[in-house]
């Protein structure tokens, strides 16, 4: 098993798509990249702290590669966008991968510098950061799709992602 950290927006967002891929597990919204310790969500979510809205997971890389994530990951948000997803707006927000390993760092460059060659005409604004200390977000945060889906939010703004991922990524779902 392996550990994985990305920030592409909300981590409610985040976590319910990656929560749907076969070999991810451990999945654990918080917050990551900034200058205080144990930042309370209200500060986070105010622009406060320097930390971004993250998401941590564990993954069994002979069930999905590092790769295959990344993939995933430029795929459910907008990576050209700074400091936004959508209606979400600040540093908070900011699409960041955390390594862990130097090969992980390697391997993000490597599919940004692809996509901004393929696709993204050079606009990719996501950092690629080294990996520090990840505080878990207050209980509500966590599984917040799962248990709230009728949730205007979730309707509205996760919905359409995991729409997105089906499409893209259907081979690669644990369940529907």
């Amino acid at each position: 098993m392996q550990t994985a950290t990305f920030a592409n927006g909300c981590f409610w967002c985040t976590e319910a798509v990656f929560q749907r891929l076969e070999g991810v597990s451990n999945i654990v919204s918080g917050f990551t990249g900034g200058q205080i310790k144990n930042p309370p969500y209200r500060e986070v979510v105010q622009g406060r702290t320097g930390h971004a809205e993250a998401i941590q997971l564990t993954y069994d890389s002979s069930k999905i590669s590092y790769e295959e994530l990344l993939m995933v990951f430029f795929t459910t948000h907008d990576p050209t966008t700074l400091n936004r997803q959508g209606n979400d707006v600040g540093t908070q927000y900011r699409s960041a991968i955390f390594y862990h390993f130097e090969d992980q760092k390697q391997m993000a460059q490597h599919i940004i510098n692809k996509l901004n060659e393929e696709i993204f005409e050079g606009n990719i604004v996501t950092e690629v950061t080294e990996a520090s200390t990840f505080y878990t977000a207050e209980f509500e945060h966590q599984n917040f799709y799962n248990n709230h889906p009728n949730q205007p939010y979730c309707q509205y703004i996760i919905d359409p992602k995991i729409k997105k991922l089906k499409e893209y990524f259907s081979d690669k779902l644990k369940f529907d």
